[in-house]
Protein backbone atom coordinates (compact mmCIF):
# COMPACT_ATOMS: atom_id res chain seq x y z
CA UNK A 1 0.00 0.00 0.00
CA UNK A 2 1.34 3.17 -1.25
CA UNK A 3 0.68 6.24 1.09
CA UNK A 4 -1.38 6.46 3.86
CA UNK A 5 -4.04 3.88 4.21
CA UNK A 6 -6.87 3.42 7.10
CA UNK A 7 -7.40 -0.12 7.55
CA UNK A 8 -11.17 -1.41 7.63
CA UNK A 9 -10.48 -4.81 8.40
CA UNK A 10 -9.79 -8.63 7.26
CA UNK A 11 -12.35 -10.21 5.64
CA UNK A 12 -11.94 -13.89 3.31
CA UNK A 13 -13.04 -13.29 -0.23
CA UNK A 14 -12.98 -16.10 -2.41
CA UNK A 15 -11.08 -18.11 -0.39
CA UNK A 16 -8.57 -15.67 0.24
CA UNK A 17 -8.03 -13.68 3.36
CA UNK A 18 -7.89 -9.73 2.13
CA UNK A 19 -6.92 -6.78 4.26
CA UNK A 20 -8.81 -3.43 3.56
CA UNK A 21 -8.06 -0.16 4.12
CA UNK A 22 -9.35 3.04 2.64
CA UNK A 23 -7.73 6.56 1.50
CA UNK A 24 -11.21 8.75 1.64
CA UNK A 25 -11.57 8.29 -1.66
CA UNK A 26 -11.37 4.83 -2.68
CA UNK A 27 -10.67 1.11 -1.15
CA UNK A 28 -7.74 -1.18 -1.58
CA UNK A 29 -7.91 -5.01 -0.48
CA UNK A 30 -4.36 -7.05 -0.56
CA UNK A 31 -4.42 -10.38 -0.11
CA UNK A 32 -2.06 -10.88 3.27
CA UNK A 33 -0.87 -14.72 2.16
CA UNK A 34 2.34 -16.42 3.57
CA UNK A 35 5.55 -15.03 2.75
CA UNK A 36 4.49 -11.16 2.30
CA UNK A 37 6.62 -9.32 3.43
CA UNK A 38 5.81 -5.88 5.15
CA UNK A 39 6.44 -2.62 7.02
CA UNK A 40 3.92 -0.88 8.46
CA UNK A 41 4.33 2.32 10.74
CA UNK A 42 0.95 2.84 12.72
CA UNK A 43 -0.57 6.01 12.82
CA UNK A 44 -3.43 7.72 14.95
CA UNK A 45 -6.12 8.69 16.40
CA UNK A 46 -7.84 5.36 15.33
CA UNK A 47 -11.36 5.89 14.40
CA UNK A 48 -14.52 4.06 14.11
CA UNK A 49 -14.53 1.34 11.48
CA UNK A 50 -18.08 2.83 10.14
CA UNK A 51 -20.39 0.14 8.61
CA UNK A 52 -20.21 -2.53 5.49
CA UNK A 53 -22.95 -1.99 3.78
CA UNK A 54 -24.15 -2.75 0.01
CA UNK A 55 -20.70 -4.52 -0.34
CA UNK A 56 -18.72 -1.94 0.62
CA UNK A 57 -17.49 0.01 4.06
CA UNK A 58 -19.37 3.28 4.58
CA UNK A 59 -17.02 5.71 6.87
CA UNK A 60 -18.43 6.74 10.40
CA UNK A 61 -20.32 9.78 9.78
CA UNK A 62 -18.92 10.96 13.06
CA UNK A 63 -15.33 9.98 12.84
CA UNK A 64 -15.50 8.58 16.62
CA UNK A 65 -12.13 7.13 18.42
CA UNK A 66 -11.97 4.05 20.11
CA UNK A 67 -9.52 3.02 22.79
CA UNK A 68 -6.27 1.11 21.23
CA UNK A 69 -7.09 -2.28 22.78
CA UNK A 70 -10.80 -1.98 22.06
CA UNK A 71 -11.39 -5.55 19.65
CA UNK A 72 -14.68 -3.73 18.82
CA UNK A 73 -14.06 -1.51 16.05
CA UNK A 74 -17.51 0.37 15.80
CA UNK A 75 -18.68 3.34 17.53
CA UNK A 76 -22.18 3.00 19.12
CA UNK A 77 -23.60 4.71 16.44
CA UNK A 78 -22.11 2.26 13.64
CA UNK A 79 -22.88 -0.68 16.05
CA UNK A 80 -26.49 0.35 15.60
CA UNK A 81 -26.36 0.19 12.49
CA UNK A 82 -24.55 -2.68 11.46
CA UNK A 83 -26.63 -5.32 9.66
CA UNK A 84 -24.79 -8.52 10.65
CA UNK A 85 -24.55 -7.25 14.48
CA UNK A 86 -28.51 -7.29 14.19
CA UNK A 87 -28.60 -10.71 13.04
CA UNK A 88 -26.15 -11.78 15.61
CA UNK A 89 -28.41 -10.32 18.24
CA UNK A 90 -31.47 -11.52 17.22
CA UNK A 91 -32.92 -7.59 16.34
CA UNK A 92 -33.51 -9.31 12.60
CA UNK A 93 -36.03 -12.35 12.61
CA UNK A 94 -36.46 -12.84 8.88
CA UNK A 95 -35.29 -10.77 5.91
CA UNK A 96 -36.35 -13.37 3.27
CA UNK A 97 -32.87 -14.83 2.70
CA UNK A 98 -31.96 -18.26 2.40
CA UNK A 99 -29.20 -19.39 5.78
CA UNK A 100 -27.35 -22.37 6.19
CA UNK A 101 -27.09 -24.30 10.10
CA UNK A 102 -23.34 -24.96 10.17
CA UNK A 103 -21.52 -27.21 12.84
CA UNK A 104 -17.77 -26.13 13.52
CA UNK A 105 -15.05 -27.91 15.06
CA UNK A 106 -12.17 -25.24 16.80
CA UNK A 107 -10.29 -28.20 18.97
CA UNK A 108 -10.92 -30.95 21.63
CA UNK A 109 -14.24 -30.13 23.66
CA UNK A 110 -14.59 -27.14 21.22
CA UNK A 111 -18.10 -27.63 18.98
CA UNK A 112 -19.63 -24.72 17.46
CA UNK A 113 -23.28 -24.11 16.29
CA UNK A 114 -24.03 -21.33 13.66
CA UNK A 115 -25.79 -19.64 10.96
CA UNK A 116 -24.60 -18.14 7.53
CA UNK A 117 -26.45 -16.35 5.14
CA UNK A 118 -26.31 -18.91 1.99
CA UNK A 119 -25.14 -16.15 -0.04
CA UNK A 120 -21.91 -15.80 1.63
CA UNK A 121 -20.60 -19.44 0.97
CA UNK A 122 -17.95 -20.88 3.17
CA UNK A 123 -16.59 -17.40 4.26
CA UNK A 124 -17.79 -17.28 7.75
CA UNK A 125 -16.27 -20.50 8.87
CA UNK A 126 -13.18 -19.22 7.53
CA UNK A 127 -13.27 -15.66 9.29
CA UNK A 128 -13.97 -17.48 12.20
CA UNK A 129 -10.70 -19.44 11.72
CA UNK A 130 -12.65 -23.03 12.07
CA UNK A 131 -10.58 -25.98 11.72
CA UNK A 132 -13.28 -28.55 10.48
CA UNK A 133 -17.10 -28.02 9.56
CA UNK A 134 -19.82 -28.96 8.01
CA UNK A 135 -23.44 -27.65 7.00
CA UNK A 136 -26.70 -29.67 8.26
CA UNK A 137 -29.14 -27.73 7.24
CA UNK A 138 -30.65 -25.11 5.36
CA UNK A 139 -34.15 -22.47 5.37
CA UNK A 140 -35.33 -19.32 6.07
CA UNK A 141 -33.94 -17.58 9.43
CA UNK A 142 -36.50 -18.06 12.04
CA UNK A 143 -36.43 -21.79 10.97
CA UNK A 144 -32.55 -21.92 11.23
CA UNK A 145 -32.49 -19.84 13.96
CA UNK A 146 -34.84 -22.20 15.82
CA UNK A 147 -32.45 -24.93 15.07
CA UNK A 148 -29.46 -23.23 16.12
CA UNK A 149 -31.01 -22.85 19.99
CA UNK A 150 -32.21 -26.51 19.85
CA UNK A 151 -28.69 -27.53 19.28
CA UNK A 152 -26.84 -25.42 22.11
CA UNK A 153 -29.72 -26.44 24.30
CA UNK A 154 -29.18 -29.73 24.15
CA UNK A 155 -25.69 -29.04 24.93
CA UNK A 156 -24.52 -30.84 21.97
CA UNK A 157 -21.84 -27.29 20.35
CA UNK A 158 -22.06 -23.69 21.50
CA UNK A 159 -23.10 -21.08 20.20
CA UNK A 160 -19.70 -19.13 21.01
CA UNK A 161 -16.30 -19.57 21.64
CA UNK A 162 -14.35 -16.97 22.79
CA UNK A 163 -11.05 -16.76 20.74
CA UNK A 164 -8.59 -17.23 23.28
CA UNK A 165 -9.87 -20.86 23.96
CA UNK A 166 -9.18 -21.21 19.72
CA UNK A 167 -6.00 -20.36 20.16
CA UNK A 168 -5.22 -22.40 23.12
CA UNK A 169 -6.20 -25.69 20.92
CA UNK A 170 -3.54 -25.03 17.78
CA UNK A 171 -0.73 -26.82 19.88
CA UNK A 172 -2.42 -29.92 20.07
CA UNK A 173 -4.63 -31.24 17.01
CA UNK A 174 -5.49 -34.33 16.79
CA UNK A 175 -4.71 -35.64 13.38
CA UNK A 176 -7.48 -34.95 10.02
CA UNK A 177 -8.89 -38.53 10.61
CA UNK A 178 -9.47 -37.96 14.09
CA UNK A 179 -11.42 -34.06 13.75
CA UNK A 180 -13.62 -35.90 10.75
CA UNK A 181 -14.74 -38.24 12.81
CA UNK A 182 -15.69 -35.61 15.63
CA UNK A 183 -17.65 -33.74 13.63
CA UNK A 184 -19.21 -36.54 12.03
CA UNK A 185 -20.35 -37.83 15.32
CA UNK A 186 -21.70 -34.45 16.13
CA UNK A 187 -23.14 -34.25 13.18
CA UNK A 188 -25.30 -37.59 13.93
CA UNK A 189 -26.21 -36.31 17.08
CA UNK A 190 -27.69 -33.55 15.25
CA UNK A 191 -29.16 -34.51 12.38
CA UNK A 192 -31.17 -36.88 14.40
CA UNK A 193 -32.11 -33.92 17.35
CA UNK A 194 -33.57 -32.11 14.40
CA UNK A 195 -35.28 -34.49 12.78
CA UNK A 196 -39.23 -32.74 12.35
CA UNK A 197 -37.85 -29.37 12.35
CA UNK A 198 -39.05 -27.29 9.88
CA UNK A 199 -35.89 -27.12 7.67
CA UNK A 200 -34.02 -28.79 5.32
CA UNK A 201 -31.84 -30.98 6.48
CA UNK A 202 -28.37 -31.98 4.70
CA UNK A 203 -27.42 -35.66 5.84
CA UNK A 204 -24.20 -35.61 2.78
CA UNK A 205 -22.73 -31.94 3.36
CA UNK A 206 -18.97 -32.86 3.20
CA UNK A 207 -17.07 -32.31 6.24
CA UNK A 208 -14.26 -29.69 5.22
CA UNK A 209 -11.26 -29.96 6.63
CA UNK A 210 -8.93 -26.03 6.74
CA UNK A 211 -6.66 -26.99 8.90
CA UNK A 212 -4.34 -26.73 5.73
CA UNK A 213 -5.51 -23.38 4.63
CA UNK A 214 -4.62 -21.42 7.79
CA UNK A 215 -1.11 -23.54 7.85
CA UNK A 216 -1.77 -24.93 10.99
CA UNK A 217 -0.90 -28.71 9.67
CA UNK A 218 2.44 -28.53 11.57
CA UNK A 219 1.08 -26.89 15.18
CA UNK A 220 2.12 -23.05 15.92
CA UNK A 221 5.24 -21.46 17.29
CA UNK A 222 5.85 -23.24 20.84
CA UNK A 223 6.18 -19.41 22.09
CA UNK A 224 5.03 -15.85 20.70
CA UNK A 225 4.12 -12.25 21.84
CA UNK A 226 0.92 -11.82 21.14
CA UNK A 227 -0.18 -8.37 20.33
CA UNK A 228 -2.00 -6.49 23.37
CA UNK A 229 -2.65 -3.21 21.14
CA UNK A 230 -0.74 -0.77 18.99
CA UNK A 231 -0.30 2.66 19.64
CA UNK A 232 0.78 5.52 17.47
CA UNK A 233 3.60 5.46 15.82
CA UNK A 234 4.41 1.89 16.24
CA UNK A 235 6.02 -0.46 13.91
CA UNK A 236 5.27 -3.85 12.57
CA UNK A 237 8.19 -5.22 10.81
CA UNK A 238 8.33 -9.01 8.77
CA UNK A 239 7.04 -11.79 7.25
CA UNK A 240 3.88 -13.23 7.35
CA UNK A 241 2.16 -16.76 8.12
CA UNK A 242 -0.68 -17.92 6.47
CA UNK A 243 -4.38 -16.34 8.12
CA UNK A 244 -6.01 -18.15 10.65
CA UNK A 245 -8.94 -16.76 10.41
CA UNK A 246 -8.81 -12.70 11.82
CA UNK A 247 -5.57 -13.52 12.68
CA UNK A 248 -2.05 -12.88 11.64
CA UNK A 249 1.42 -14.64 12.53
CA UNK A 250 4.29 -12.22 11.72
CA UNK A 251 7.75 -13.62 11.88
CA UNK A 252 9.49 -10.54 12.99
CA UNK A 253 12.32 -8.67 10.83
CA UNK A 254 14.69 -8.48 13.60
CA UNK A 255 13.85 -12.36 14.58
CA UNK A 256 12.82 -13.61 18.08
CA UNK A 257 9.10 -15.05 18.96
CA UNK A 258 7.04 -15.29 16.34
CA UNK A 259 4.15 -12.33 16.90
CA UNK A 260 0.80 -13.05 16.88
CA UNK A 261 -1.90 -10.21 15.78
CA UNK A 262 -5.92 -10.16 15.97
CA UNK A 263 -6.58 -7.69 12.71
CA UNK A 264 -9.69 -6.20 14.82
CA UNK A 265 -6.82 -4.34 16.45
CA UNK A 266 -5.35 -3.00 13.50
CA UNK A 267 -8.67 -2.09 12.46
CA UNK A 268 -9.13 1.95 12.32
CA UNK A 269 -5.45 2.94 12.40
CA UNK A 270 -3.93 4.25 9.48
CA UNK A 271 -0.77 2.52 7.84
CA UNK A 272 2.10 4.02 5.94
CA UNK A 273 4.42 1.27 4.67
CA UNK A 274 7.92 1.90 5.49
CA UNK A 275 11.35 0.07 4.67
CA UNK A 276 11.12 -0.84 8.50
CA UNK A 277 14.31 -3.63 9.88
CA UNK A 278 12.42 -4.16 13.36
CA UNK A 279 8.84 -3.79 15.61
CA UNK A 280 8.44 -1.03 17.68
CA UNK A 281 5.82 0.37 20.32
CA UNK A 282 3.47 -3.04 20.27
CA UNK A 283 2.04 -4.18 23.91
CA UNK A 284 2.87 -7.74 24.14
CA UNK A 285 0.94 -10.71 26.24
CA UNK A 286 3.81 -13.86 26.40
CA UNK A 287 2.14 -17.28 25.23
CA UNK A 288 3.99 -20.60 25.59
CA UNK A 289 2.73 -23.92 24.92
CA UNK A 290 1.34 -25.27 28.96
CA UNK A 291 3.30 -27.90 29.93
CA UNK A 292 1.99 -31.25 29.49
CA UNK A 293 0.96 -31.85 33.20
CA UNK A 294 -1.04 -28.53 33.20
CA UNK A 295 -2.73 -29.43 30.21
CA UNK A 296 -4.03 -32.42 31.89
CA UNK A 297 -4.72 -31.24 35.07
CA UNK A 298 -7.32 -28.48 33.29
CA UNK A 299 -9.47 -31.25 32.12
CA UNK A 300 -10.38 -32.23 35.62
Amino acid sequence: MDGVWTVTGLRWIDGEPRLTAGDGRREHARVVGAGLRIGWRIAGPRRCAGVWTGGRQRPCPYGETIAADSRTVQCPTCQSADRGLALARDQIFDDGRTYRLYLAWFGDGLLKVGLTAEERGTARLQEQAALAFTFVGRGRLPAVRRAELTVAQAGLARERIPSGLKSAAWWDLPGPAERHRRLGELRGEVLRLLAGHGLELLPDGPLVDQVDLFGLAGGVPEAYGEVKALGDGAVLAGALRPAIGGRLFLDRAEGGEPLLLDTRLLTGWALRAIPAQRCEGIELTARARPPEEAAQDALF
